[in-house]
């Protein structure tokens, strides 16, 4: 299934929000600065497409659908968006081979901007995982947020990790969350099917996420794993010994997940040695993120002590 936030024709959830959205562009106060924070894979960028959508289909024919919340496939705004044409919408994220999104993005960005503008439609630009742009870049970006152009709006993509106050101050910011059965709800919409056909829900914690759900679910197809069966300690082993992990990067986080889980599943007051382990672990992986360290080490330990010791 394609997940590209960009080609999500529906929105599920996230209603409140977006109808706070939609009422600020009917009134002509929608901010033109916009930080949408929350958990990576709950909907944020797609949330961001329907919003970009409406504003810019309305006088379009195949308009925005607001009473379904929902995005007509022949609309010409939509169109040029997959096709990469749309002269009101531009994306920066961070590029395959890189681990940052670099200044010379932003310097591309600004180039575009000071570009005379086609139409008098308002100008989208939409800036995902923005964690992941370094101080230079941070710095260029920061510039054009205080003194934007005339009818450029700004969407900016935040995962839950540390903006700089410089930045976050200069933007309205959203808190987008999804409750454990909302997200539950969101997949089994999308699969039309019970997510327990194939994860069984042992595997899922507080803070799972759609985007989460979905790649356990690519994960088990693609290594023929059966999350259906697997209890949390078993899914960890066949995840370290295989070294899944160092195949697929994307699985990462979910296995930060995972490590606590373990720990709130086993942990009590009783087990002293548990309770500092818990910490200790947290703490690494915090540095691990913070500082871009190698995941290899502690998940070999965590191996190593954890689940064998």
């Amino acid at each position: 299934m394609n997940l590209n936030p960009s080609t999500q024709l529906n929105l599920f959830e996230h209603q409140e929000i977006f109808n706070q959205l939609y009422k600020l562009s009917k009134n002509d106060t929608l901010p033109n600065k916009i930080l949408l924070s929350g958990e990576k894979g709950i909907g944020k960028s797609t949330l961001a497409y329907h919003l970009i959508n409406f504003v810019l289909s309305e006088n379009e024919e195949h308009a925005y659908d607001y009473e379904n919340k929902k995005i007509n496939s022949e609309n010409k705004s939509y169109k040029l968006i997959q096709n990469k044409s749309n002269p009101n919408f531009y994306l920066i994220d961070v590029q395959d081979d890189k681990k940052n999104i670099d200044i010379n993005q932003i310097r591309e960005l600004i180039i575009n901007l000071n570009k005379s503008s086609f139409n008098k439609k308002k100008r989208f630009v939409l800036i995902d995982n923005i964690e992941l742009l370094n101080l230079n870049s941070i710095n260029a970006l920061l510039k054009i947020l205080e003194e934007p152009n005339d009818n450029v709006n700004f969407i900016l993509i935040n995962n839950n990790k540390r903006v700089l106050p410089t930045l976050k101050s200069r933007c309205l910011n959203f808190k987008v969350f999804l409750t454990r059965d909302q997200s539950i709800r969101i997949v089994n919409q999308l699969l039309n099917n019970d997510i327990n056909s194939f994860i069984n829900n042992r595997l899922f914690d507080y803070y799972t996420t759609p985007g989460k759900l979905f790649k356990l679910i690519r994960l088990s197809e693609e290594y023929n794993l059966d999350f259906v069966n697997f209890d949390l300690n078993t899914t960890l082993k066949v995840i370290f010994k295989d070294k899944i992990y160092k195949k697929d990067k994307s699985i990462i986080e979910i296995i930060y997940s995972f490590i606590e889980l373990y720990f709130r599943n086993n942990i009590s007051c009783k087990n002293i040695s548990l309770i500092k382990a818990y910490h200790y672990f947290l703490e690494e992986i915090n540095n691990i993120k913070i500082y871009n360290l190698d995941e290899e080490a502690l998940f070999m330990e965590f191996e190593d002590k954890i689940l064998n010791g």
